[in-house]
Formats: C-alpha cells, structure tokens, sequence
C-alpha cells in the first residue's frame, strides 16, 4: 500500500501543468454536462511522502469554491434534482453571494495518523494558511468538519471516500486593516499545510486579467 502511494504520487510529479484559473465574476454559459471540467479546473492534490519510510503522512485533495466553480455546480445541482427556473435562480443568488466574504475550499485528506488530520481540532499535526505569491498568509476563519458525507459530497466531489477526512475551511477575503488576502496582482494562490511531519502547498495559477477561463 504504501508503496503503491509513493508510485502514485511520482506519477503525479511527472504529469501535465495544472490548468489555470481565472478569479472573474459575471455570468457563465455552463450547462449540466461542463461541471466534470469545472471540478477538475478548480482541484488541487498533494502528498507528502516519507521516502525513507515509504510512509504516506499527508495527502490532500481541494477544491477552490469559487464564483466560477459554484456557477456551474448550481447548473449541475439544478438539473440533477430538476430545480424550477426561479428555485434555481434563488439558489444561485445565495450560492454566488457567499463568495463576497469568504474563501471557501472543500477539502478531502488523509495521512498515517488518524486523529493527527483532524484540522479542526487543536491537538491536529497540521495548520492550514491561505497563501498567495506575494506574501499573503491568513489563517482560517473556521474550519467546518463534514464528520458523516452524504449523497452530495460522494456525488459532486468524487475524492470524498470513507477513508478521508472531509472538510470545509472558510477564509476571510479581507484582512483586519482592509487587504484582500488574495492580492490582486497574485500569480497564484494556494493552501499551505505545515506542521512538524512536513509542509506542502497546493496552488492556483491565476490567468492574466482579460483571459476568462471558459463558460
């Protein structure tokens, strides 16, 4: 087992660049069928292996929430679950809305140690920051364990298995004196994960501005 972890995670290494990801708002052309490709888009993993002890102490995969992603989850909720045109509208409205405070980042992971992936407890061998390539860290504003996923986890975050830890950490998008703790002229941003078993981050590329993603 821990061998096949360590294959995977060089096969990983070695694969292609991630897309990336544009921070725009606005309207989206998506339909039902687009939400497999949002998800990949805005979808991050990372391991962190012992290599000396072939011993897989972290992997963490994530999924950026952002008004584009959540754009075309509502597409694919509504369709699924045959939503009228205004109870779509509503649910699209709250849904984009969230946005205008927070940072929101689905989060599935699991390490050697059980009880030490626990983030939202402080005995966790792990922190989690928001981070950015000009020198932005935040902490979260809180950090929501998901301790049994149901049908829409499993369903429209497909990572989500009972072998994982599942979360929802919240970031605010200003800080106490006003900066957004994504800059605007960031590159890129990302989660870091540290503590004294390792460090690793996941990141975003951001677009060039006027280089929409897609929709």
């Amino acid at each position: 087992m821990r061998v096949t972890s360590l294959l995977l995670a060089i096969v990983a290494l070695a694969g292609c660049a991630e897309p990336t990801v544009s921070l725009g708002t606005g309207p989206r052309e998506y339909v039902p069928g687009d939400y497999s490709q949002v998800l990949k888009r805005w979808t991050r993993d990372q391991s962190d292996i012992s290599l000396s002890e072939l011993e897989d102490k972290l992997t963490v995969t994530a999924t950026f929430e952002s008004w584009d992603f959540r754009w075309a989850y509502v597409i694919r909720y509504a369709a699924d679950y045959r939503l009228t045109i205004e109870q779509r509208r509503e649910l699209m409205e709250t849904t984009l809305r969230e946005t205008a405070d927070t940072h929101e980042f689905y989060v599935a992971l699991y390490g050697g140690n059980w009880r030490w992936v626990d983030l939202s407890r402080p005995t966790s061998a792990w922190i989690v920051r928001l981070i950015d390539d000009q020198g932005s860290e935040t902490a979260p504003a809180k950090i929501e364990s998901i301790v049994k996923p149901g049908p829409l986890e499993y369903r429209y975050f497909p990572f989500t298995t009972i072998w994982r830890r599942v979360f929802r950490i919240r970031f605010p998008r200003q800080t106490g004196d006003g900066r957004p703790t994504i800059a605007k002229n960031a590159q890129w941003f990302g989660l870091r994960f540290a503590g004294a078993e390792g460090n690793e981050e996941l990141r975003w590329v951001v677009e060039p501005a006027g280089e929409p993603t897609g929709g």
